[in-house]
């Protein structure tokens, strides 16, 4: 992964975009639902049945072992462990069928028209897909923002005649009444989340998983994050599935496996006010059908354009290569649990890291992201020709990084800020010529936590948007942070001072484990470039053209480094010796209301932290 090298417009890039929903709105849904599906399988052999796949997970040596293992740990009867992996698998297993793709077609066709202005994929990106498919296992690999992901996903491959993957769901998703049963048989296949040291659970999953990438029964679709980002930035890849799929390519089972990175990029989220109550600590609504007819409303927005680049298939082997002993695997029967080496876990890391690295690398921001990239710096508001002006500076600045630009042509900037605002209209307004963040009107009798509250779910809401570019900015960033905090001009120092923004930020940001020196190298060359720094022998110092747009990438980083300061004030102000993730979430939210309503801090977010003991936590809180 080399450093970006320009900026890369849709309409410039090599790759042949297309929307989808162009043709839906001319032809009929029924007759795309019904039409053949002629997809090409892996080694082009049609996949087994989904009853021979069960059958052979729950026979395989694997399996028997583990639970010959557990009778003898347990002195319970080898049958009775034998009948509750059988009602594991059942519960967990997909059953992919043909006819409830289509009925599901027709439905999304007219869901999707309704929602998005357009679906936009580049078909070479699927003609990649559709090559390593019939060649090698497929493990797709796309980011996740919204419920909406893994059905436009599904909905593309069955437009393109290309195989439909089988769907790694979590088990609310299941008891959601004839909806979790359509999605079964859609392709999903449901794991519980607390497995926990359920060792029986943990060993059906992983033969399941094993047993789909061994036979190409279908490609494998998982999200490397786990969860579904409240923040709209990634998260620390979670890498139980990483080694289950990649351990039969270890044991030399196959050959190779592809992993395709599948970037979503979305105008407007479906689920933009959700996501910032869950970030304030509101319990996540519980998943039922019900839930979804009353979300019927949502059809009555527009939530603009959808973005789906499928990236380069990435070969393990060709990763594999220099890096891996797979010999230590000869040394044991392969179906005998073995635990990872730390080659092998290290190599899984860095692969799960380079995966989230590339599904930034093909993020579309829209006008939108920038515009509330900004106004996060400007939360009381500002003139509209103003944010207009700084709209279209920014539009050069991450244009000169790389970023890739969904950006309408030969539009006046004014009408393309214009037309934003309008979309984003649940988040900001343009009142007299000035743009604020819009808030709820505040009810009778509301006290001052009630309008602290209200006002942090706009915020949040703006703030999740601007995270949509964070990756663009966020090692620029800490070389401005770093150009500031050092001591000298020394590229020495400045550099251990970035090194030391990066271990802080490890679980903020995706860096690729072990690069620090070419991560410090592209950003010096981006700023270079840019124009914001000069570079004579080993000093590096600020241009006087570049003063302002250090400034400004300083102004993106400080509030992640003041919220951090922050929670660490209150760890070590905190008398008790231990405290569970939901105590501290709890005290840190008093702590911070307790500060913005004193005035000593504003409007801003605590981020995603990850403690020293090990405890990660995954809300968010708003600080400054």
């Amino acid at each position: 992964v080399s450093a970006r090298q320009g900026a890369v417009y849709l309409s410039e890039r090599e790759e042949n975009f297309r929307d989808i929903l162009e043709e839906r709105r001319k032809s009929s849904d029924l007759r795309h639902a019904v039409r053949t599906f002629n997809p090409s399988p892996y080694r082009g052999v049609p996949p087994s049945s989904v009853s021979v796949l069960n059958r052979t997970v729950l026979e395989s040596q694997y399996l028997r072992y583990v639970m010959m293992q557990m009778a003898k740990e347990s002195k319970e009867p080898l049958d009775v462990i034998r009948e509750e992996a059988a009602e594991i698998l059942e519960e967990m297993s997909h059953n992919l069928q043909l006819g409830y793709i289509r009925f599901l077609s027709f439905i999304l066709s007219k869901v999707f028209k309704r929602l998005f202005r357009r679906i936009v994929v580049n078909e070479n990106g699927l003609q990649r897909l559709q090559q390593a498919i019939q060649e090698t296992p497929v493990i797709l690999m796309p980011n996740h923002r919204s419920y909406v992901d893994f059905l436009v996903i599904s909905y593309i491959l069955f437009t393109y005649d290309i195989p439909i993957p089988v769907i790694a769901a979590g088990i609310p998703l299941m008891g959601m009444t004839l909806v979790g049963e359509i999605l079964r048989r859609s392709g999903a296949f449901f794991i519980r989340r607390a497995i926990g040291t359920n060792k029986l659970y943990w060993a059906v999953l992983s033969e399941y998983m094993k047993t789909l990438v061994r036979t190409g029964f279908a490609p494998i679709e998982f999200y490397v994050e786990g969860l579904r980002s409240r923040t709209l930035k990634s998260l620390p890849p979670k890498l139980g599935m990483m080694h289950m799929v990649l351990e039969p390519f270890f044991k030399g089972e196959v050959y190779d496996i592809s992993l395709m990175p599948i970037t979503v990029s979305y105008d407007r989220v479906v689920e933009e006010s959700l996501l910032a109550y869950e970030l304030l600590g509101v319990p996540k609504p519980k998943e039922s059908t019900m839930g979804l007819v009353k979300a019927r409303k949502i059809m009555d927005e527009d939530y603009g354009t959808m973005h789906v680049v499928f990236g380069h298939p990435v070969s393990v082997r060709n990763l594999a290569k220099g890096k891996v002993n797979r010999r230590q695997f000869n040394l044991v029967p392969r179906d005998l649990p073995m635990r990872p080496s730390e080659d092998i876990q290290a190599f899984v890391n860095t692969t799960a890291h380079l995966v989230l690295h590339l599904l930034e690398e093909n993020m579309v921001l829209s006008p939108w992201s920038l515009m509330a990239t900004i106004l996060m710096q400007n939360l009381e508001g500002m003139e509209l020709n103003v944010l207009t002006q700084q709209t279209l500076w920014l539009k050069g600045l991450v244009t000169s990084f790389g970023a890739h630009l969904d950006w309408p042509a030969q539009v006046p900037i004014s009408e393309v800020v214009s037309s934003s605002i309008s979309l984003h209209h649940s988040v900001v307004r343009s009142d007299a010529g000035r743009v604020v963040l819009v808030e709820e009107q505040a009810p009778v009798g509301e006290g001052p936590e009630e309008a602290v509250f209200r006002r942090a779910v706009t915020v949040l809401m703006c703030a999740s948007y601007r995270n949509q570019a964070i990756h663009v900015l966020a090692q620029p960033a800490m070389l401005a942070v770093a150009l500031h905090i050092a001591a000298t001009s020394a590229r020495e120092n400045i550099f251990r001072m970035f090194r030391f923004l990066q271990d802080l930020f490890y679980s903020e940001f995706i860096f690729i484990p072990d690069r620090e020196g070419q991560d410090f190298e592209d950003a010096c060359s981006l700023l270079k470039n840019y124009g914001a720094v000069q570079i004579i022998n080993q000093d590096i110092t600020v241009t006087k053209n570049g003063e302002a747009t250090i400034s400004f990438l300083r102004a993106i980083l400080e509030p992640f480094i003041d919220a951090y300061q922050v929670a660490f004030r209150h760890l070590c102000g905190d008398t008790a010796n231990s405290f569970t993730e939901k105590q501290f979430l709890s005290s840190i939210r008093s702590s911070a209301l307790s500060l913005l309503l004193s005035g000593m801090v504003t409007f801003y977010r605590l981020h995603l932290l990850q403690m020293s003991k090990g405890v990660t936590l995954n809300h968010e809180i708003l600080m400054s």
